[in-house]
Order: structure tokens, then sequence, then C-alpha cells
């Protein structure tokens, strides 16, 4: 019973976040559902900006689909070989696609609404360079299937072009919106276990802290803009309710987003505002009293369709399968987009995610292993205060283009984050290994109580100057860039995190639970580390950067280009803010990011490629005696080719890679202060990746993965050299298959999904004392899909872990606790119902 008082949600304060967020969508009434379906609009007079170059077939449409918001659909093989035309220009969607068609043999017929779908032309039909079609109109309503593709996009916003990732010699992989419904995934760390290489890292269970290529990497990207520039205690989560999809780039991504850790960068990209109307909602429920309700509108304001909107969200209420968990969170997304003439667009957009839970601090090792205790236990207190978390994010985003070759797009996104959790915690845990009596047969945990109160803001923009131009028979594509970022945040710790507290030993094989509230007052009331318990963090970064892609007689493309930086960084610690201010340090550092790839394409389904990279990261820590950090620095080179097979719908990744990373930032074991920092030398990452998404018929879909990793420390001066590189398993991998039925009529409806999620072997710490086993995970979903009179109503039904089997996801990163007592085991078998209408 005194779990209750915990889900009382702050009900005031959360409807006012849902309600602020919704006011720019509720600014004009929306159309109904009936006026919507009525309503046509011509297409000779809705003209967009399209720049679609020369590619495979495939790749274009998936393009013109984009931005057109077209369905265009075609038998397998039909497009083989085939080769678009180049698009550029202000076109509306039926001449676009007709100059994407010319001269290709094919034509489509219209199917109703804004659906097509491509045929050859007759053989007795002469052909001409101009297919002429009548006029045609389509209404508002888009088609139901735009989300529902296992496919990456043509181009990946990563690379801040429109280049094919076909032509890209580098490897980015996406997980699209399909994957993530299918899955019922709610966070962004279970969408990422669909990438090779990508590991969650998380603690006091946030979801934001990942390991790519063997190096931790806690900061996520929005829309290409850094959402959490300063990384204390974590405090950012992110919600999949308001996402369109998430990409990854593999390896060092320095050259063009500056400050990022070498393995690779993750990058959210926000559902966008559309022209057409289309509206859901859904409900879902589950184990552990798991409710979550999800919504999404979107469609236009003005009759010209120049200014749309989308409004986005989802409310959830859960326990957890941990002892005293829960998770009470809104999530609210609102969009405005203006199109003021087919030249240029600009939207503003509002994200905030409110949520009440309570911090997890996982189990513990004994010996090698994780202790034999039940995965469920938890040693914290059914009466620890309810933590807070709160995020708020506000872009803007400007598009123009001068003409059909040079555009330019300017970003700007400010972030405020806030967090505050107080927790029963192991006893030492930041000086000694040992946090269990050992006068009481090593079975009493000996505690304490610490809190922790995080507050930044950051602010970043860019700009970015884009063109196409020929010279001397080759095409480039050229990039020209500046960006900032300040990034600024308070810090305040409060009880005792090093020596144990009499009263709060707790026996770990028959807990006792209930502490006395006083415990938890003494501890807000106790500053620590007394004198220094208040800290202030400063980052400051100014970049511009170059980048060219040259294409040379359609196969081969070169990729250069190169990033310096200007970085102020630094860290003050006092009695109080104002004295942590004045006591602030300012380290001034400066780098040059190069990068270099070439990618040959001796067939329009494969590619070839490989690069050689650097980033420049600065270090915002100090040591033991109070001195700056040098500054990170990456380097890696990588070869590979991709596919793209079955009438290129799906594409194949395989990639071989050799990372290095000197200057790492890590806990000094050394001094008694806990907030020390040192650089353990040099570390190197290599191994093998291969990724696969897409279809293989028009009813079978797949995302799969594979990672060999070799992640070890190579240079070091307290003895980790030659150890593996915690949580970094050498063989890893997924494959998530999922099949419509489509053929035959009494089933058609019916879907299936069957996923396997493994890893082997990991450490639990760079020191190797202990090491967490390896796992392989079942998933599964069926659902039934029912279409009626321009509504579709889908029931869905998800178990996660189908065996039941008992696994542990990650350890600390030595962020909140040392990993022997930060270990996050994996959820026990989940079960999932959903149902869903869109309209």
């Amino acid at each position: 019973m005194s779990q209750v008082q915990h889900h009382t949600p702050c009900a005031l304060r959360k409807l006012t976040l849902a309600i602020a967020l919704a006011l720019p969508a509720i600014a004009t009434p929306l159309p109904s559902s009936a006026e919507d379906t009525s309503k046509v609009v011509t297409l000779e007079n809705a003209k967009q900006n399209f720049n679609i170059p020369v590619q495979p077939l495939a790749n274009a449409l998936n393009t013109f689909i984009t931005t057109s918001d077209w369905q265009v659909g075609f038998p397998a093989g039909l497009g083989k070989d085939v080769r678009s035309n180049s698009v550029n220009g202000s076109y509306t969607p039926q001449q676009a696609l007709d100059k994407l068609l010319q001269g290709t043999g094919l034509v489509y017929r219209v199917n109703g609404g804004n659906s097509v779908t491509l045929e050859k032309v007759a053989v007795a039909e002469p052909q001409s360079d101009t297919i002429t079609l009548n006029a045609m109109t389509v209404t508002g309503k888009t088609e139901y299937d735009t989300d529902k593709l296992y496919a990456s996009p043509n181009s990946s916003f990563v690379t801040k072009t429109d280049t094919p990732i076909m032509e890209t010699p580098m490897s980015i992989q996406v997980v699209p919106r399909a994957v993530m419904q299918d899955q019922q995934t709610t966070r962004v760390k279970d969408a990422l276990e669909n990438v090779s290489g990508v590991r969650s890292n998380t603690t006091l269970g946030y979801g934001t802290g990942f390991i790519i290529r063997g190096f931790r990497n806690s900061r996520v990207f929005r829309n290409g803009l850094v959402a959490n520039g300063i990384s204390i205690g974590s405090a950012t989560e992110l919600d999949t309710t308001n996402l369109q999809n998430v990409e990854v780039l593999k390896g060092p991504a320095a050259m063009l987003f500056g400050r990022i850790e070498p393995g690779g960068l993750i990058n959210v990209n926000t559902k966008r505002a559309e022209k057409s109307s289309r509206y859901s909602v859904e409900q879902r429920f589950g184990s552990y009293d798991f409710y979550r309700t999800e919504w999404d509108a979107t469609g236009s304001l003005t009759d010209d369709q120049s200014l749309s909107y989308r409004f986005a969200g989802s409310y959830q209420n859960n326990e957890s399968f941990r002892d005293f968990n829960f998770n009470d969170r809104v999530s609210a997304y609102s969009s405005l987009t203006w199109r003021p003439s087919d030249a240029t667009e600009m939207s503003l957009d509002v994200e905030g995610l409110d949520q009440d839970f309570q911090v997890d601090r996982g189990l513990f090792a004994i010996g090698d292993r994780p202790a034999a205790v039940p995965i469920d236990r938890s040693y914290i207190d059914p009466n620890d205060p309810v933590d807070t978390l709160s995020n708020i994010n506000l872009g803007f985003n400007l598009t123009h283009a001068f003409n059909k070759d040079w555009s330019v797009h300017h970003r700007f996104l400010a972030t405020h984050n806030d967090s505050s959790d107080i927790s029963v915690k192991p006893a030492n845990a930041f000086t000694v290994q040992q946090f269990l009596n050992p006068s009481q047969g090593n079975r009493t945990y000996l505690r304490n109580i610490f809190a922790q109160t995080v507050k930044s803001q950051t602010y970043t923009t860019n700009l970015d100057l884009t063109g196409n131009t020929n010279f001397l028979g080759t095409q480039h594509q050229t990039l020209i860039g500046f960006d900032y970022l300040r990034s600024t945040g308070s810090y305040l710790t409060r009880g005792n995190f090093v020596n144990p507290v009499n009263g709060l030993g707790i026996d770990i094989f028959n807990p006792v639970y209930g502490i006395d509230p006083s415990f938890y007052a003494n501890a807000l009331a106790t500053p620590f580390p007394a004198g220094a318990n208040h800290s202030i963090f400063r980052d400051e970064w100014y970049g511009v950067y170059f980048q060219d892609h040259i294409t040379l007689w359609d196969k081969v493309h070169i990729l250069g280009g190169g990033r310096y930086d200007w970085a102020t960084t630094g860290r003050g610690r006092g009695a109080s803010f104002s004295a942590a201010e004045a006591a602030l340090p300012a380290r001034n550092d400066e780098g040059f990011s190069p990068r270099v790839g070439i990618l040959y394409q001796p067939a329009s389904w494969m590619s070839v490629y490989g690069n050689w990279t650097t980033s420049f990261g600065a270090n915002n820590g100090v040591t033991t005696t109070g001195s700056t950090i040098n500054p990170e620095i990456g380097e890696q080179f990588e070869a590979g080719f991709k596919t793209e097979l079955f009438n290129q719908r799906l594409t194949t990744t395989l990639a071989y890679y050799h990372l290095t990373k000197e200057n790492i930032m890590t806990r000094d074991l050394s001094s008694p202060d806990p907030f020390a920092r040192t650089a353990i030398g040099e570390a190197r990452s290599q191994g093998i990746e291969l990724d696969t998404i897409g279809q293989i018929t028009d009813g079978l879909s797949l995302i799969g993965n594979y990672a060999y990793t070799d992640a070890r420390i190579t240079k070091d001066f307290s003895g980790l050299q030659d150890h593996k590189m915690n949580n970094v398993p050498e063989h890893s991998g997924s494959m998530w298959l999922k099949y419509e039925i489509q053929n035959y009529e009494p089933l058609k409806g019916w879907s299936a999904g069957l996923g396997m999620f493994a890893s082997g072997q990991r450490q639990g710490d760079d020191a190797n004392t202990f090491a967490l086993p390896g796992y392989a995970r079942l998933d599964a979903f069926t659902a039934y899909r029912h279409d009626f009179k321009g509504t579709r109503l889908t029931t869905q039904f998800n178990i996660r872990n189908l065996l039941d089997k008992a696994y542990y996801e990650s350890t600390d990163p030595f962020q909140n606790a040392p990993p022997r007592v930060g270990i996050y085991p994996g959820a026990s078998l989940t079960a999932i119902g959903s149902i869903r209408l869109e309209f």
C-alpha cells in the first residue's frame, strides 16, 4: 500500500503542459473528417519545391513521396535498373512525377485520392519525350500506409544534404516509424536495439545513454541539433510519440556536428506538419498496470494549404517489474509549418515532457557475476520521495531555395532540462569495492541517502548553404556551414554517498523495507561534499565546416571536407552557486576535424566505399588538483559495401572499422574527491557490422543486424591496459520479421511478427572484475487491421521476453554509481495490448 502515494500524478502541472503545447494546433479550428473528405485541391495550383538528383528510380520515388505526400506503388521488378531524371525546382506533384518518369518507359494510373500505380507503356503506344496525362485532383486525405513500410529514407539528415544513402561513403542506419509501431516502442533506447553496435548504457533508469562502437555517448541530436549539451546526471528522456524515425551515423561525426563521441551520432527526427489531414488515437494497456494513450493530428489550417499543423502526444502510467519503481509521464508536441511561397518553408515546434518516477539503483555483483537475487528485487525503499524530470524543446527551421541549385537552411533549438532525485543507495560506492558488511556474513547491504538536482539550458543554431554545380564534367554538391552552441548547467548535491548511515543496512536475502522519513530530511539538509556541493558547468562552441560531394560518371562519389572548432569549457565548484560561478575555470581549445570518403557503384544495386575521419571533443572535467584536461581526439578507418536488393526494397550495409580515442575522461580512483577526473590514455575499438532493413516480398518485412566488436583499453597508467571495455559484447545482433497476409481474403488484414535480440557476455567494468552473462530474448506480436468508410481500426498484441528469461542490459557508466553496484536487469515477460483508430 505504500506505493500508492507515488502514483498520484501532478495533474495540474501536466494538464497545463499539454494545453500550452496544444495552443498552436487549436489556434484555428480543425476541419472535420467530413469536410476534409469533400475538399478537393487542384494539383495544377499546388506547386512544391522538389530537389531530386539523378539516381535509381526507387530512391527517387522515396524522395518524391516524402516531398509530395503522394503514394506510389509498382509491381516487384518493374523499376529494376531504371534510373530517374533529375527534378529540381517548383512543380505540382503531377508535373514532378511526369518529369521524373520521362523517358523511362513508365507511366502512372490514378487509384483514387493521392495514390497512383506505375505501369509500363504499352508496346503499341508510341513513346515520346513527354507523357501527357489528363489533369486530376486529389482529396486532402493521405493513405494510412505512409508510416507502415520497413524502409530507410532515401537520404539521411545526418549528412545535411539530400545525397542518397547508397551514394554516401558512410554507414548510416535508420529505424523507421513502422518498426517502432510494430514493436510498441516507447523509448529511443528500445528502438536502437535494431541497430548494430549500439548498446543501451543507462544510469538511474534514464534512457539516453548509449554505447556506439564501444564508446559511450550520452548526447542525442534532435532534427540535427544537440538536445542536451551538458551531460550532468543524464537528466534527459526521449519519448517516441512524436518521432518519425531514429538515425545513427556510425563513426566520428565531428566534421559536421562538432562535439560528439567518436563511436557515432544518434539523431531523432520529429514528425512534420503535413498538408493533408490525418488523425489517430491509440490506447495501450499491459503488464504491471501499464496504461498509455497516444494521439496524433495533422493537416492544413488554411484553404491554400500554406499553413499546416501537427499535434501529437502521449500520457503513460505504469508500475514496473522492479519493486517500488513506477512512471507517470506526459509528453506533448505541437508544430506549425508555413510555406509563404514555393521556395520558402518555415516551421516552429515546441515539445515538452514531464515525468514523475522512481530512480532505479539496480542490482550488484558478488564475485565475478551479478548477485544471485531475483531481478525484481530492489534495494531502494517504498518511502523514497517521488523523483521528477522535465524537458522542454523549442525548435525553429527555415529553408529557402534561391533557385533550383542553391538553398539555405537555418535551424535553432533551445532545450531546458530539469531533474531532481533522492534515493537510498549503496554506501562507500565511490571509494571501495566492498559495500556488504563482512561482520554479518556479507549479507547486510550498507546504504546511505543521496540527493541531486540538475538544471541545464542549451542553445544551439546553425546555418547551411548547399548548392549543386557542374565543373569539367563532374557534379558537385557543396555544403558550407556555421554552427554555435552555448550550454550552461547547475548541479546541487546533498546527503552522503561515501559513508554508510547507521540504521539503513538491509539484508540482501531477506529485506525489510520502510525507512523513516527523517532520514530523507536529514540528507536534504546536509551539503555534500561540504563546501563544494554546488557546481556550475559551461560549454561554448563555434564551428565552421565545408563539404563537397563530387560525382563522376554517375558511379564514383568522393566526399571530402573539414571543420574547425573553437571551444571554451569549464566547471566551477563552491559552497553556493555564486561561489561556483566565481571559481569557474575556462579552458580554450581549437581543433580541426577532416573527413574523406570514396564510394563506387559498379551496379545500381551495389556500392563499395571507404572513409577516414577524425573527431575533436573538449573535456569539461577537472583533475584532483583542479586543472583541466586535454581534449579527446578520435580517428577512424572504415570500409564496406551496401546493396539494394528485391527491386531496391531491401537495403544492406556491411562495414569494417578501426577506431581509436585518446584522452578519455574517467573517474580518478586514486583521489578521495568523488568528482575528480583523469584521462586513461587510449582505447581502441574494431569490428564488423551488418545491418539490413526492408521488404523481401509485399508481405514479408524485416530489420536485422549483427556486430562483432573488439573494444579494449590500449594505453593506461593504472593497470587497465589490454582490458576489455565495459558493456561491449564481442558478438551481438537481432532479427525482427513481420509477415502481413495480403492475398488470402479470409485472413486479409492479419499480420504477425517475431524477433530475437541477443548479446554475448560483457565485462561489467573497465577493471574486468565481473561479467554480465550473454542472453537471447524473444519478442512477438500479432495485429488485425480493418478498414471501413475512410477509417482504419487496428488491434495489436505484443509480448516482450516471450520466454521470460532473466538477463542484464548494462551497468552504470560510473556516473551515479560504480558499475559493480549499478547493474540494470532487463524486463521480465511483458504483454501489451493496443487499439488504434486512424481517420
